[in-house]
């Protein structure tokens, strides 16, 4: 028996070989924990998986017309930002809870899978870097427990400058912020940067953009939330 990583609850199953095959893969969170959670489905936006009646969201026209030809290939991403994950979030990101990472485990590399392992031949997983102040004050690098997670993972190329956290930030701020990346390596293979959550598609175009100007083909995102 294993118990929810979110409310403690027992987790139970009915002793089938269904179960049994997967018990591994399920003993995360609780059945009525999962539910509170909500998948990213329906009709999206093919470039950053934004809920969205058209193929290309505004934000995504904004950042085509503002960059000329813009450095992310695409995002995707898994759940929707309801408050069950904001709680989630906070305590996992905020108050170093890093288990809480597990509680993801097998949706992410499920639809990592799905949309990644079986379309590129080549690749490289690489997180999204915190300052090493942010990352002192946190004590891990969330992103970087997601990345864990797949395969390919390689440690960040990328270094982060310290700076107002994005989360003080409004969203005109945020898009208008300076790149805070410097690229200690290059890297001629197509890059899924992997973060916790995509906002504004700020942070990933800065950093799909020193990859972009130092020779990579392509750059995706990968991220556990879009909000």
């Amino acid at each position: 028996m294993s118990h929810c990583l979110w409310c403690d609850q027992a987790i139970t199953y009915q002793a089938t070989w269904r179960h049994l095959l997967t018990l591994m893969e399920r003993a995360t969170l609780c059945e009525p924990c999962q539910t509170k959670l909500t998948l990213l489905t329906g009709k999206q936006c093919q470039k950053c998986s934004r809920e969205s009646e058209t193929d290309i969201c505004l934000d995504c026209h904004y950042w085509i017309k503002e960059l000329d030809t813009d450095p992310l290939t695409a995002n995707i991403s898994v759940f929707s930002y309801n408050e069950q994950m904001r709680e989630m979030i906070a305590k996992w990101k905020y108050r170093g809870d890093y288990e809480l990472v597990h509680a993801f485990r097998h949706v992410f590399v499920k639809m990592f899978n799905k949309h990644f392992s079986t379309q590129l031949k080549d690749f490289a997983v690489i997180p999204i870097p915190l300052s090493e102040m942010r990352l002192y004050e946190r004590g891990f690098n969330q992103a970087d427990a997601l990345a864990r997670l797949l395969p390919r993972y390689q440690p960040s190329i990328l270094q982060r400058l310290h700076s107002e956290k994005q989360a003080k930030k409004s969203r005109y701020e945020r898009i208008q912020s300076k790149n805070p990346f410097n690229l200690v390596e290059t890297i001629n293979k197509p890059v899924i940067l992997v973060d916790d959550i995509y906002t504004t598609g700020t942070t990933l175009r800065h950093a799909a953009t020193l990859l972009r100007r130092q020779g990579c083909p392509k750059v995706y995102g990968y991220t556990l939330v879009r909000g």
